[in-house]
């Protein structure tokens, strides 16, 4: 019998895998992913590049009867693939997205919009959205985990420039829309074939600036529809289209992939659960600073109480946090904050809003605040060996505090909050969505989507579930954009 082909043992595993084979943690863990996504998408609907995103969705016209689904802040009715491109947009533009470790993707931001648009559009309930969004998950880890050079501790995505985020996101997407438009095996590896041609994200913007990031993971979801729509109406992709001499893993990686991190335990061993969720709207590498500074606001020990601040972190997170120090001390911008271990630190050390860290701590005014200024010039980034040891399967920090008095204070916060180790409750990424969607919805709002994320699985029609978010458009707030990391 011929061997099946990666695409093929993919889209085996897609068909095979239903709602009730589902372990209990994956069903809970994409339903806490449903709720996060639309969280950070409704916070987003204000961004310029939001309103860009939009405007661009509503020049391609209005959808015909059956083939429509919701854009946030959109009133007309959308094809799905724009309004899978508009959620897509809004649900990667503010850096507070989930991100799997420790190939560094943000799997739900492309998944997530475009399973909802294609439910929208076939009129499909919530256990059949869980059980797509489960599959297509998995496949964007899996195939970004084939992309990841263990030995070098980095992706090679990355490492060519490109966006795995955008690249393994539409793979994954397009699984789950073609799941979710009743596809069998055979169109689920045509429209790998097809997506496979449309999937892009160049990352040059993380190094000298630009917006272009915002829309990667909506055009993951748009090209996913896309491709799932074409293959419907008889389109076909080659059955070799990952492995192949012209793949691609040969047009990505130059040939270089790991077929086992797709293949070992597919059906049986589930990242989805691992996927780390995002407690502080930042750069993922200012998080334990965030709580290494908290620990010391615990015991007592204020921004007075401070002579010298010493913030220990892996060798390559210091580059995007610490450097240049000058810098980094000194953002500009709410933005730049979201990208500055000395300003973790200081929010560390006041405390901030949300789960400890919200969305109403990096804003431009607070950015420039002579009480936070004074704390990031106590602040010094350095390497930290253990830490470089650890990453990236965390993003570790050691904080090393010389106080007035004399004394040394040394917090290690060495695991990453919202991870497998520290996970976060239902409870609190419900907190997390409430700060975020209350900027624009009422309570009984946002209230009443949050209930409907946790029992989405007795949904029988997700029609009506963006229904409160496609009017909302609210003031845009002063925020700037510029270089940053993934």
């Amino acid at each position: 019998m011929t061997e099946l082909t990666l695409a093929q043992q993919l889209a085996k595993f897609a068909v095979g895998t239903s709602y009730e084979t589902l372990p209990a943690d994956v069903v809970e863990s994409v339903k806490m992913r449903v709720l996060d996504t639309l969280g950070i998408a409704t916070a987003a609907c204000t961004l310029e590049t939001s309103r860009a995103a939009r405007e661009w969705a509503r020049r391609q016209g209005v959808a015909r009867d059956g083939y429509a689904a919701s854009g946030i802040g959109v009133p007309e009715p959308l094809p799905a693939a724009q309004a899978a491109f508009v959620n897509g947009v809004l649900a990667h533009s503010l850096d507070y997205d989930d991100t799997h470790l420790p190939s560094v993707l943000h799997p739900s931001a492309s998944v997530v919009p475009a399973a909802l648009a294609a439910a929208e559009r076939a009129g499909a309930g919530g256990r059949a959205v869980i059980r797509a969004i489960a599959v297509g998950l998995e496949v964007c880890v899996r195939i970004g985990m084939a992309g990841y050079d263990r030995e070098a501790g980095n992706s090679t995505f990355f490492e060519h420039g490109q966006h795995a985020t955008s690249i393994c996101g539409a793979m994954g997407a397009a699984v789950a829309a073609a799941l979710l438009g009743g596809a069998d095996e055979k169109r689920i590896v045509d429209t790998l074939g097809v997506t496979a041609s449309m999937a892009a994200g160049i990352i040059e913007a993380n190094r000298t600036g630009g917006t272009v990031k915002r829309i990667h993971c909506g055009w993951a979801a748009h090209a996913a529809i896309s491709a799932a729509e074409l293959v419907g109406l008889g389109l076909t992709g080659p059955p070799t289209v990952l492995e192949g001499r012209f793949g691609f893993f040969e047009a990505w990686l130059h040939g270089t992939f790991d077929a086992a991190e797709i293949t070992d335990g597919l059906g049986t061993q589930w990242a989805v659960p691992g996927i780390f969720f995002k407690p502080y709207p930042a750069n993922h590498f200012t998080h334990a600073a965030v709580d290494a500074a908290a620990e010391l606001r615990e015991q007592g020990i204020g921004a007075d109480d401070v002579a010298e601040l010493i913030l220990g972190v892996p060798e390559q997170n210091k580059r995007t946090i610490g450097e240049p120090i000058e810098v980094k001390r000194t953002p500009e911008t709410g933005y730049m904050a979201q990208f500055s271990g000395p300003y973790a630190v200081a929010i560390g050390l006041l405390g901030g809003g949300g789960l400890g860290a919200g969305l109403d701590d990096y804003t431009d005014e607070l950015a420039v605040d002579p009480r936070r200024r004074e704390i990031m010039a106590k602040v010094d980034v350095v390497a930290d060996a253990r830490c470089t040891e650890i990453f990236p399967e965390q993003f570790p920090a050691v904080l090393t505090a010389r106080l007035t008095d004399g004394r040394e204070v040394v917090t290690e916060v060495l695991t990453t909050r919202g991870g497998p180790a520290r996970p976060l409750s239902f409870e609190e990424l419900t907190a997390k969505f409430r700060d975020n969607a209350l900027r624009v919805l009422s309570i009984d709002e946002a209230d009443q989507l949050a209930d409907t994320c946790r029992r989405l699985d007795d949904c029988a029609d997700l029609r009506g579930l963006l229904a409160p978010l496609t009017g909302i458009d609210a003031p845009t707030p002063a925020r700037t954009s510029g270089p940053h990391h993934d």
